[in-house]
């Protein structure tokens, strides 16, 4: 079956996202599961569930801070272009 796919339009904020930051922010998370899974297979259950919610509540914040560094810095440029004309 074939989906629709739709446009998706990013605001100009995003423009200045660092990717980067944000593979590095998903990568740390992508170890912490591993480490996770290991406590798991140990048998430390609720160790693995605790170190899981706490990673991804750090994960939501630290990408929110990359997002909101983006719009500061195209708040930024933009009141730059303002003074100029």
């Amino acid at each position: 079956m074939t989906r629709k796919v739709r446009s998706v339009r990013v605001p100009e904020e995003l423009g200045s996202l660092d990717l980067s930051g944000l593979v590095r922010e998903c990568e740390k998370y992508l170890r912490d599961l591993e480490s996770a899974t290991m406590l798991k297979i140990e048998g430390n259950r609720e160790a693995a569930e605790a170190l899981i919610r706490s990673r991804q509540a750090d994960l939501g914040r630290r990408i929110g801070l990359k997002v909101w560094e983006a719009r500061v810095a195209y708040g930024k440029t933009r009141s730059g272009r303002g003074e100029d004309e």
